[in-house]
Formats: C-alpha cells, sequence, structure tokens
C-alpha cells in the first residue's frame, strides 16, 4: 500500500514480489504508483509478477496488508485481513482503536522480540543502523570544524569530539562512522553489556557506578534509579561540555525517552556544536529538542529526528523489504499455535486486543 507523503520509504520492492510470486505461490497486488517515489516503475512491479490496482481494489483483494504506517481512518477493512507493519502503538495506543471490534489481525513489528531467530525480521535494528549512520553524516554537516584531525604546514585542526549517548544498534552505528571520519569518540549506555561493543569500535567507554541491568529486557536499557540518574547527569553533563557533537539514541520502548542533556548541558557546549537526538519522537533526550525540527540554542545546533532512515529510503526500502518479506514467510509457515515471535509482535487478533502491555495500558487507562 502506498504509504502517507511524509514516508519516503516502502516495505516491498520487485524482488520481494517476485519471491512471494515465485517461491510462496501467493498472488500480490500493489497499489498503483506504489514505487514511484523511488524511481521504481509500476511496469517493474507487474514484471515481477503484481497485479496493479486502485488502493481499494487492494485493500479488497489481499489478505495480508503490508504497509509501513497504520492506514488512514477512512480505508476500508475486509474481514480476516492481516494487517502488518510498523505501528510503534505502545507509544501510540490510540492506533489500536481502529482495529478493535473488527474481524481482522494485526502485528506491528516494532513489538517483535529482539532474539537471534527474529534478526532477519527486526524493523527496529535495520532502520536504527542507518539513523545512527546519517546522524553523524548530519552532524559534520552541520558543524563548523572538520571531524579528523588535519596537519598543514598553517597548523594543525585537531579532531572533532563525538560524544554518543546509547549503545544500541543506532549508538553502536554513529561510533563506527564516527570513528572511520576520524573523530575522537566516546559513548554512554547504562547497560555494562554494552561496554565492549563501543571499545571494540574504538571509542571510549563512559560508565556510571550502579546502574541495574533488566533480566527480560528483550535487549533494551531500563528504567534506574534515582540515585544513578543524579550520577548519570552529573557525568553526563561533564562530557557534554567537552564534546562539539552529540548523538543521542537512548530510549524505552513504550515511554517517555530518558531526558540526558539539561539547558544546563547545552549551555556548556561551545560554538558551533551540535546534537542530533534520535529519540525525538518519544519527547527527546535534549530538553530543547523539538521532534521534527531542527533549532538553534545558544548558538548549538540541535536536530530533533527520530526517522533520518527516511532520508536514505533506497537503502531503507531495501532493508525494510527484506524484514517485511521474512516475517511473513515466517508468518506463514508458523507450527505452533503459541509461537513467540508472532505472540511477541501480535496485537489485534480476531478483532481481540492481544498484546500485554497494550491490554494493560487500557486497562489502566
Amino acid at each position: 500500500m502506498k504509504e502517507p507523503l511524509e514516508e519516503t520509504r516502502i516495505c516491498c520492492t520487485p524482488k520481494e514480489v517476485k519471491q512471494l510470486v515465485t517461491q510462496l505461490q501467493h498472488d500480490v497486488f500493489i497499489e498503483t504508483g506504489y514505487g514511484e517515489g523511488l524511481g521504481i516503475s509500476n511496469e517493474a512491479f507487474e514484471h515481477a509478477g503484481a497485479t496493479l490496482g486502485t488502493r481499494e481494489e487492494v485493500l479488497q483483494q489481499a489478505r495480508y496488508i503490508l504497509a509501513i504506517n497504520e492506514l488512514p481512518a477512512g480505508d476500508s477493512m475486509t474481514n480476516g485481513s492481516t494487517y502488518i507493519g510498523i505501528y510503534t502503538m505502545l507509544f501510540y495506543p490510540d492506533r489500536v482503536t481502529k482495529y478493535r471490534n473488527k474481524e481482522v489481525n494485526v502485528y506491528s513489528l516494532d513489538l517483535l522480540p529482539r532474539t537471534t531467530l527474529a534478526q532477519s525480521m527486526d524493523v527496529l535494528s535495520s532502520m536504527a543502523s542507518l539513523s545512527g549512520h546519517k546522524a553523524v553524516l548530519k552532524a559534520a554537516n552541520y558543524y563548523k570544524g572538520c571531524l579528523p584531525m588535519f596537519t598543514t604546514a598553517a597548523g594543525t585542526l585537531t579532531p572533532a569530539k563525538v560524544l554518543v549517548l546509547g549503545a544500541g544498534v543506532a549508538g553502536l552505528q554513529a561510533i563506527a562512522t564516527a570513528k572511520r571520519l576520524g573523530a575522537v569518540v566516546e559513548a554512554f549506555d547504562v547497560r555494562k553489556s554494552a561496554a565492549e561493543e563501543v571499545k571494540s569500535l574504538g571509542a571510549k567507554f563512559i560508565e556510571v557506578e550502579g546502574f541495574k541491568e533488566g533480566e527480560n529486557a528483550g535487549g533494551y536499557a531500563v528504567e534506574q534509579s534515582e540515585e544513578y540518574l543524579a550520577k548519570q547527569k552529573k557525568l553526563i553533563e561533564e562530557r557534554i561540555a567537552l564534546s562539539n557533537i552529540v548523538i543521542s539514541t537512548a530510549n524505552i520502548p513504550g515511554k517517555k525517552a530518558p531526558v540526558l542533556i539539561e539547558a544546563k548541558a547545552v549551555d556548556a557546549m561551545s560554538a558551533g556544536s551540535v546534537i542530533i537526538d534520535l529519540a525525538a519522537e518519544q519527547g527527546g533526550n535534549c530538553v530543547k529538542t523539538v521532534a521534527g525540527k531542527t533549532i538553534q540554542y545558544q548558538q548549538v545546533t540541535i536536530e530533533g529526528n527520530s526517522y533520518l532512515s527516511r532520508e536514505m529510503p533506497k537503502a531503507a526500502s531495501q532493508l525494510l523489504a527484506s524484514n517485511f518479506f521474512n516475517f511473513l514467510n515466517y508468518l506463514l509457515h508458523a507450527t505452533k499455535e503459541d509461537d513467540p515471535l508472532i505472540r511477541g509482535c501480535q496485537v489485534i487478533s480476531n478483532g481481540h486486543l492481544v498484546h500485554p502491555q497494550l491490554v494493560n495500558k487500557f486497562e489502566l487507562a
């Protein structure tokens, strides 16, 4: 299905259409003009085996509806249909409403358990990797200096100091990119397990004593104690004051992003410094972040953007299309009635809300 205007990515390319038709023996319906934003013609999809039609025709004929974003309110739903997308319903629980009490099934791939088995379907890791890479490239453009050290007859330019907050997939990719560009890099993460990965990429790991790890956090960070947060805040403020570029990626699923960069810390940064806040959609790690905007605060550039992968639509679409195909293939061939991957990302089953965390949100509301 075609995506909203702001969405530059797609979740199915002619390659996946051909796989669906030849390998899985499924008919594929594509909305006319689906790939035009990426320069993929209607003929390319038809040549791969797809049938093109209007939006209404596709919605009526397809049993599985694949789209990155949720369907607009005006789109019709056919009984028995299955909707697969990236709906971020833990943070936007109201998105559940349109699917409840209808004979449909809904899977949100951002809820997939972060396990080895799910790696080929992991949309969050795919997009976070691109976002972390792009964040450093954008910061390098905003920054008034240069990232690597330059030694010239006129003198030596010192390398930029880059601080990465959050050493998950996005953070690690940001570290790797910044190091490749010649910057001096250090990183912070509440998870002690991230230290070795950070150091293996050539960056310094900033450690705060007293953190706790979640045994069943599925690879995500968990909320910390007040004492730990106070120590964390002090140390991060010290490191930010010495940094030219800060890439912040810290997030907790379904919750407001932790505030790691207070106004005091931004005030201490030198003129021309840059903050790229990838947690902007969930409130941001910086108190001055404005989601979807690039602002100037005290001569510091702050960009709040949780969708930098949209600025690399070709690469992002290739990865998403593979993720979506792998999940659909897994779903179609699942043999267990209570499969942990399917159960983990299913939100609606035949009109009934079944995801435990969302059920709790609605019960508490």
